[in-house]
C-alpha cells in the first residue's frame, strides 16, 4: 500500500511538467523572470483546485499558462510607458565548440532571440495562438477557450502569426562563414582597422546595447564601426572566447580580474553582420549563466 497522498501525487506531475511549462510561458514572454512568475501563478492557482475534477491535468495547466501568459502580454499593451520593448530578451549563452557539419544549411533555432523579436510584433491573441499550436501543438479549440474565441478564429490567429512569422528573415545559426565574419569583425575592431570593419557591416547594420544607463541603439555602419574603435581603443578587455547567443554566434569578454565586460551576439544575412546585441549593464551581466574564460 502507497503512502503517497493524492496532493503528493499532485505535486509530483506539477514538477514533471515543470519543464514544459516554462518553455511556453518563455516564448509567450520572452522573459524567463516572467516565465517563472507565470508558472508560480499556475502552481498556487492549480493548490487551489479540486484536483480529482481535472482530467487531463498537463492540458489543464497549458491552459491556465496560456490564460497567464495572455494576461501579461494584454497588461503590457495597455501600459506602453512600461512596454516589454524597451528591454532586450534574455539572453541564453553557450560555449561554441565550433562548427557541426549541418550547422550551414540549418535554420535558426525557433526559439532563438530572432523569433522573440518576431513575436514581439504579434498582438497577444497571434502570439498566443501561434505559440501554442505551432510549437506545443494544442489543439485550436483549446486555444479558442484560452482566448473567448471559437476554434476558427483562434485558427485564423495563428494563420495570420505565421504568415507574419515565415515572411520576416531569419539568421541562420553559427555555421563557418558566421564565425568568420564575426571574427573578422572582432581582428578589424581589435587593429582599430575602420575600413575592414566597415566590410563586414551592412551598411543598415543595427546595434542595441543594453547599458547601466538603459537601451542604447545605434544605426548605421560608420556609426556601429566608430564605436567598436572606441571600445577597443579603451582596452578594458583583457580576455574574451567566442561562444554562442541565443545560438547564434557570439563573444563574452572578461576585465583583469575576472569580472564579465560584455556579451555580444551577431545576427549576419549574405556575408555581412546585419545586427549587434550587446550586454554590457553589470547587474543583468552578473545573473547571467556564463562559460568560464579559456
Amino acid at each position: 500500500m502507497s503512502d503517497t497522498s493524492p496532493a503528493d501525487l499532485v505535486a509530483k506531475t506539477f514538477e514533471a511538467q515543470r519543464d514544459r511549462l516554462r518553455a511556453v510561458a518563455y516564448r509567450m514572454l520572452g522573459s524567463h523572470a516572467d516565465a517563472e512568475d507565470v508558472v508560480q501563478e499556475a502552481w498556487l492557482r492549480l493548490s487551489r483546485q479540486d484536483t480529482a475534477a481535472i482530467h487531463n491535468l498537463a492540458g489543464w495547466l497549458t491552459t491556465v499558462v496560456g490564460r497567464i501568459s495572455l494576461d501579461v502580454l494584454r497588461s503590457r499593451q495597455a501600459r506602453p510607458e512600461a512596454s516589454y520593448d524597451d528591454r532586450l530578451p534574455e539572453l541564453v549563452v553557450t560555449v561554441d565548440d565550433g562548427p557541426a557539419p549541418e550547422d550551414d544549411v540549418a535554420l535558426a533555432d525557433s526559439v532563438g532571440l530572432a523569433l522573440l523579436v518576431v513575436l514581439e510584433s504579434l498582438g497577444p491573441g497571434e502570439r498566443l495562438a501561434f505559440v501554442l499550436h505551432d510549437l506545443f501543438a494544442v489543439p485550436f479549440d483549446e486555444i479558442g477557450q484560452i482566448l473567448g474565441k471559437s476554434a476558427d478564429a483562434a485558427k485564423m490567429l495563428a494563420s495570420r502569426a505565421r504568415r507574419k512569422v515565415q515572411t520576416t528573415e531569419h539568421p541562420a545559426p553559427a555555421g563557418r562563414q558566421q564565425r568568420e565574419v564575426v571574427q573578422a569583425f572582432l581582428a578589424a575592431a581589435h587593429r582599430g582597422d575602420f575600413e575592414g570593419l566597415l566590410r563586414v557591416l551592412d551598411p543598415e547594420v543595427k546595434l542595441t546595447a543594453d547599458t547601466p544607463g538603459g537601451v542604447v541603439v545605434v544605426l548605421g555602419a560608420t556609426e556601429v564601426a566608430t564605436g567598436a574603435q572606441s571600445r577597443a581603443a579603451a582596452g578594458a578587455a583583457v580576455r574574451g572566447r567566442a561562444v554562442l547567443v541565443d545560438g547564434l554566434p557570439g563573444f563574452v569578454s572578461w576585465r583583469a580580474d575576472g569580472t564579465p565586460l560584455s556579451v555580444m551576439a551577431f545576427t549576419i544575412a549574405d556575408g555581412r553582420i546585419t545586427g549587434i546585441t550587446v550586454v554590457t549593464d553589470p547587474a543583468r551581466l552578473a545573473v547571467m549563466d556564463l562559460p568560464e574564460p579559456e
